[in-house]
């Protein structure tokens, strides 16, 4: 219950330090909220939500878990909202044409622009994560890291077999919305959590705006994005330039894309964590899990000084899970990737010498 307090009472009390701006883009206006101030050249943490959520109900859980504070008192971080999902936000004109996926990914430039930011780390899920993918495909030096959540990197996934499911009996948005966050085992198991989704995408977001963004996203493209291969397709191939952190929980709807968008990415850049007793929100439900794997991707990155990792890695030896040494294991590959020291990763782990995805679970 403790996380789902967190959802409401972040809804109406946001930070007094939050400075929100609605940006102008070639695409429509895009209503973005910062919090913090960009230390020096380092990049900014960007996040991008779900269809149905806006940046509070999808992240504030997360980011006001207490141990993630130890990781935004080195970045700021920029929530962005998909245009006309933040709280309070006007109906669209009638015959308002809604930006395609690729043209919300092409908003995040202007964003950047606009900020005078020169790049990101992006925390993305479902067409969020599509969305942050898209971008780094386009603008690669602009994405130094991404972590998605519940990504889909193909046209069709599972949430149109979701509507198509409930198009026989509903047209209830706010069902067709849920089936796509939450398995039918965590939809009769987490009451609580569901009524408190539900409250939220039926009551705080604007449904007919909510129906144009998921049409938009129902629209997608294939990211067309396929695995390097050494000595074949390595300087031609399609993929992320960038590490990739992905995440799914073992009960999500998405674990099948999410598996599938792993097989299409550099296994020496990538790293799929799959969280145990897990839905469609791990940010939400397992929030501390996911901070302690995110501190391990960010250090890996050259940027979490060995000491902000001392109380972690003291907890993590106590502890069976194996989230730890994966992280560190592909961490020091990131390291090594940027030309950064791996100071502060756990000894006694080794490399794999194969170009294989780290597949850690938590």
């Amino acid at each position: 219950m403790d996380e789902l307090q967190d959802v409401q009472l972040t809804e109406i009390k946001p930070l007094l330090n939050d400075k929100e701006h609605d940006i102008e883009t070639a695409f429509g206006v895009v209503h973005v909220t910062m919090r913090g101030t960009p230390k020096g050249n380092r990049p900014v943490i960007l996040t991008y939500h779900d269809i149905g959520l806006n940046h509070k109900s999808c992240f504030n859980a997360f980011f006001n878990f207490e141990d993630m504070q130890e990781i935004t008192h080195h970045f700021a971080v920029c929530h962005v909202d998909a245009p006309g999902q933040q709280e309070g936000a006007p109906p669209f004109p009638s015959g308002y044409q809604y930006p395609s996926m690729d043209e919300l990914a092409e908003m995040l430039p202007a964003v950047l622009t606009h900020l005078n930011l020169k790049s990101f780390i992006g925390i993305g899920l479902g067409a969020g994560a599509y969305i942050l993918s898209r971008c780094a495909l386009s603008h690669p030096d602009l994405v130094e890291g991404l972590v998605l959540i519940n990504v889909d990197p193909c046209a069709k996934g599972w949430i149109d077999w979701a509507a198509s499911k409930f198009s026989g009996w509903t047209t209830n948005i706010v069902d067709i919305v849920l089936a796509h966050h939450f398995g039918h085992e965590e939809l009769q198991a987490n009451l609580d959590l569901i009524q408190t989704y539900r409250l939220h995408i039926a009551q705080d977001i604007n449904q007919d705006n909510l129906q144009l963004f998921l049409t938009s996203y129902n629209s997608r493209k294939d990211l067309e994005i396929e695995r390097p291969v050494v000595g074949v397709n390595e300087m031609i191939a399609k993929t992320l330039k960038c590490p990739a952190l992905l995440v799914v929980g073992d009960n999500s709807p998405a674990v099948e894309a999410v598996v599938e968008c792993n097989s299409r990415l550099d296994p020496t850049k990538t790293t799929l964590l799959k969280m145990a007793d897990c839905g469609g929100l791990p940010q939400v439900v397992q929030p501390g899990k996911l901070t302690e794997a995110f501190k391990y991707f960010v250090q890996g990155m050259g940027y979490m000084p060995a000491a902000s990792m001392t109380r972690l890695m003291r907890s993590r030896s106590h502890s069976s899970s194996s989230v730890g040494s994966g992280e560190s294991s592909r961490s020091r590959s990131h390291a090594s990737t940027h030309g950064e020291g791996s100071a502060g990763t756990p000894e006694g782990i080794d490399l794999q010498a194969a170009p294989q995805t780290m597949e850690v679970s938590c």
